[in-house]
């Protein structure tokens, strides 16, 4: 049996993605559209390329698949956009969408899996627990915008609570983002503008009209309420902060207040209501095991807070849902091990040799040298991370010695130099330089306290509250390689570790797009595959 999940345009409106899953549950393949089509975070489209690459690395046809889920529950949602799907059965649908043809004969059923259900069981499924208490926070569902769900192995996932749409804390942020200047989809400069607010002691603004487990917004909407009119509402409130949006340059965001106050606000009662809503969950399902869902949780400043066990999927926004709505219907039967992320396309090798590059020699002290001499370089390794962190197959790295790499780093990519870099780094890093969660540094998904060591050691990868987005290496090729070798020199084993690629683009997918954004970048050595390239003089 075969399984292809996926998050697709007409309702799955951005992060298109596809999932490929076998008749146990195991996931042979998952990518994002946008790392096929180069166009960040794939608005309104469907993941064509990515299905077909899915189905290809199987050796599969369309026909071949059995069922083709969807994580949106057409039936229930599109009545609201004017009850208008586009297509007369869903074999139009897959022919106009995905360009397959069929010719008559076997088709894959088309089922449509409830957009929260499908968050949760790719949070779950993915975590390894043999059971769990689920948290899905996003924009909306159907007609939620947070739910609770029970999970067990075995047993169907069940819905324990849920909280209406005009209760939606993923638009509430939304609406903070766009008061600042920015859009939803840059949510995380938000995140890391809201860190001046608390590292100057800014006191935030309330924004909830009450809080806790019964939070309600500030404003009377039906709880029935759509996307337009809450976002509409929570603008509105982000007018007592002055007139928005504000015109003031990204670079120059940490200078102004507003935009402090206005991140730091939006923050801090992110924190305050998901803190709570994970201790409801803890309590209705009388499980500490916590797998967190939906675009809410890759507020990684919110999840290094959280206590006891808690467990964040590498995606958690809607290109999850690709994984889950498959794996909704066909559940592992035992639970998994934590999830590779690595899950994309191989990189593959060169089309060409590059005529600005020449090859060398490849060994991990040889790239440790490099780094400890001062450069800063990129691999591409292996099959591609799925999710927005890179995390060491698609990254790039340098030393954190100095804030003046952390700078040149930025530079280098286009990105405001008050933005942090995060650290990449081995197991022990989590005691001697950071403390935090393992589990959530596993994927680059929780803030952790950087220690007095690490603030003199590793002072680029310290963001302006004291904390680091840091992942422990798992194994991960040759980046674990230099770790060790930086670590036997009595070094700290940690590198920045930033996304590869260029301003505005996704993350690098094949080797060809390696070397054209090491060249873009202007990185000092590249390692791609099993070679290593370094600049021509």
């Amino acid at each position: 049996m075969w399984i292809l999940g996926l998050n697709s345009a007409p309702i799955g409106w951005h992060d298109a993605a596809a999932c490929l899953i076998d008749g146990d549950g195991n996931i042979v393949a998952m990518a994002e559209e946008e790392r096929f089509t180069r166009v960040k975070h794939s608005p309104k489209a469907s993941p064509q390329a990515a299905a077909d690459w899915c189905l290809a690395q199987a050796g599969l046809m369309p026909s071949d698949i059995d069922v083709v889920t969807i994580g949106w529950d057409h039936g229930r949602i599109l009545p609201e956009l004017g009850g208008k799907w586009g297509f007369s059965n869903e074999r139009e649908f897959l022919a106009k969408r995905f360009g397959w043809s069929f010719d008559g004969g076997r088709q894959p059923e088309v089922v449509c899996v409830p957009h929260h259900l499908a968050h949760a069981a790719s949070a779950f499924h993915a975590s390894g627990f043999d059971e769990a208490a689920v948290l899905v926070n996003d924009g909306n569902g159907e007609e939620e915008s947070i739910s609770i769900y029970e999970a067990r192995t075995g047993r169907p996932l069940v819905r324990r609570a849920i909280w209406p749409r005009s209760h939606s804390l993923g638009y509430l942020y939304q609406a903070a983002c766009e008061a600042i200047g920015y859009t939803f989809l840059e949510a995380g400069k938000t995140m890391g503008l809201a860190s001046y607010g608390r590292a100057r002691n800014v006191e935030p603004e309330p924004l909830l009209a009450k809080e806790g487990i019964d939070f309600a917004p500030p404003f009377d909407l039906p709880t029935s309420a759509g996307y337009a009119d809450v976002v509409a509402a929570w603008t509105k409130e982000f007018t007592r902060f002055g007139d928005t949006p504000l015109s003031t340059s990204s670079a120059a965001m940490p200078d102004d207040d507003v935009a402090v106050r206005i991140a730091w606000s939006a923050q801090a009662t992110i924190e305050r209501t998901v803190a709570a809503l994970v201790a409801e969950a803890r309590r209705i399902t009388g499980i500490d095991a916590i797998c967190l869902a939906g675009g809410v949780a890759l507020n990684c400043s919110t999840n290094g807070q959280l206590p006891g066990t808690v467990y964040v999927p590498p995606i958690p926004h809607d290109a999850g849902v690709s994984l889950g709505s498959a794996w909704a219907i066909c559940p592992p039967s035992k639970p998994l091990a934590p999830m590779s992320p690595y899950l994309g396309a191989d990189v593959g090798s060169l089309s060409e040799a590059p005529s600005a590059w020449s090859r060398v020699d490849l060994s991990a002290a040889d790239v440790a040298r490099r780094l400890v001499d001062g450069d800063v370089g990129a691999v591409a390794v292996g099959r591609a991370e799925i999710g927005p962190r890179a995390l060491g197959h698609r990254s790039i790295i340098a030393l954190p010695s100095s804030e003046a790499v952390r700078d040149r780093v930025n530079d280098m990519k286009g990105r405001e130099r008050w933005r942090p870099l995060a650290p990449l780094g081995l197991a022990s890093a989590n005691t001697t330089h950071w403390t935090g969660s393992d589990m959530l540094q596993r994927y680059m998904l929780g803030a952790a306290d950087v220690t007095d060591r690490g603030r003199s050691e590793t002072p680029a990868i310290v963001h302006v509250d004291g904390t680091a987005r840091a992942q422990v290496a798992h194994d991960i090729g040759i980046v674990t390689d230099v770790l060790e070798i930086l670590d036997a020199e009595g070094r700290p084993p940690i590198t920045i570790n930033t996304s590869f690629n260029t301003r505005g683009e996704p993350v690098v997918n094949t080797a060809d797009e390696a070397i054209r954004g090491a060249s873009t970048i202007g990185l000092d050595f590249v390692v791609i595959g099993d070679d290593l390239f370094v600049p021509k003089r």
